[in-house]
C-alpha cells in the first residue's frame, strides 16, 4: 500500500511542479522588483550608456532595475568568437535593455531563454540554404539569443537612430514564446485583443510595404517589410527609439506598442 501511495505523491508533485515553479518565479521577480539594493556600478553604466533609462518615469525605473536584477541572476552569458568574457558592465548593458520590453510582463522573464551568445562584432552564420551570411544578431527558439557587441553598445549609446539589435532580437524573444515567429506574442486571454492587434499592426504592415514598393521614406525601417516577425521586431525598436514620428505617422500602432509594452512617451511626468 505504502509503495502505491508513494507513487500517488510523486506523480501529483510531478503535475504541480510547473505551477509551484511558475510560482516561485513570481515570487523572485516580484523581490528582485521591490529590491533597492541596486549596485552603485551598475546605476552608472544604465545613466552613461543607456539613455532611454533617464527618460522613464521613477516607477518604471525602478521595475526595470529589479527585472534587469532578476535576468542577471537566471541567463547565462557567452563570449563567442575572438571575445575574451562578458564583463558584467556588458552583461548588464545587455540584460537592460532585454527588460525594457518586460516592464509590462509582471510575471515572465523571457521564460524559454537560457543563455546570450555575444561576438565582439558582426559574425557570420550559415543560413537556410547553407551559405554564409554577416549578422549583427539572432534570436532562436531553441532557448538562445546572439549579439554583436559593437553594434550592441551603439545601439544602447544611440537612442534616436531607430536601430537597437539587442531590443530587435529580445522582441523576436517575445513573439517566440508561442512557438511561433508570427508577430503576435502573447498578449490578453481575451481573443478581441489578438483581433485587434492584428487588425492594427496588419494595416500599418501593408502601409509599410506599400511605401517600401514605391521607394518613400519611412519612419519603420523597411527591413520590417519582410515578413510579419520582423515588422513586429522592427516596429518595436522604432516604438523605443523613434516615438514621436512613430505616433505622428502610425497613431493606432503606437497605441497598440503603449498599451503591450506599458509605456506612453508622452505622458512620463
Amino acid at each position: 500500500m505504502i509503495p502505491f501511495i508513494l507513487i500517488a505523491v510523486l506523480v501529483v508533485l510531478a503535475l504541480a511542479w510547473p505551477g509551484i515553479r511558475a510560482a516561485n518565479r513570481r515570487r523572485r521577480i516580484a523581490a528582485m522588483v521591490e529590491n533597492h539594493n541596486w549596485p552603485d556600478r551598475y546605476e552608472k553604466v544604465l545613466e552613461e550608456h543607456l539613455p532611454v533609462y533617464r527618460q522613464l518615469p521613477p516607477k518604471l525605473q525602478q521595475r526595470l532595475r529589479g527585472l534587469t536584477l532578476f535576468f542577471l541572476d537566471e541567463k547565462y552569458f557567452e563570449a563567442c568568437g575572438d571575445l575574451d568574457e562578458v564583463t558584467e558592465d556588458m552583461a548588464v548593458m545587455i540584460s537592460a535593455q532585454a527588460c525594457l520590453l518586460l516592464l509590462n510582463h509582471h510575471h515572465s522573464c523571457y521564460p524559454k531563454l537560457r543563455s546570450i551568445l555575444v561576438y565582439p562584432a558582426s559574425y557570420k552564420a550559415t543560413d537556410h540554404e547553407g551559405g554564409e551570411q554577416e549578422r549583427l544578431g539572432e534570436s532562436w527558439d531553441s532557448g538562445s539569443v546572439v549579439l554583436s557587441w559593437d553594434h550592441t553598445r551603439y545601439g544602447a549609446n544611440n537612442p534616436s537612430d531607430g536601430h537597437n539589435v539587442a531590443i530587435h532580437e529580445f522582441a523576436h524573444q517575445l513573439d517566440q514564446a508561442d512557438g511561433n515567429a508570427d508577430g503576435a506574442p502573447n498578449l490578453s486571454v481575451t481573443a478581441n485583443c489578438y483581433r485587434v492587434w492584428a487588425a492594427v499592426l496588419g494595416k500599418a504592415y501593408k502601409k509599410l510595404l506599400k511605401k517600401v514598393e514605391s521607394r518613400q521614406k519611412t519612419v519603420i525601417d523597411e527591413y520590417g517589410a519582410t515578413n510579419p516577425a520582423e515588422f513586429f521586431a522592427v516596429a518595436t525598436e522604432t516604438f523605443f527609439e523613434k516615438p514621436i514620428p512613430l505616433k505622428k505617422r502610425y497613431p493606432e500602432l503606437y497605441e497598440e506598442l503603449s498599451t503591450f509594452y506599458g509605456i506612453d512617451w508622452f505622458e512620463q511626468d
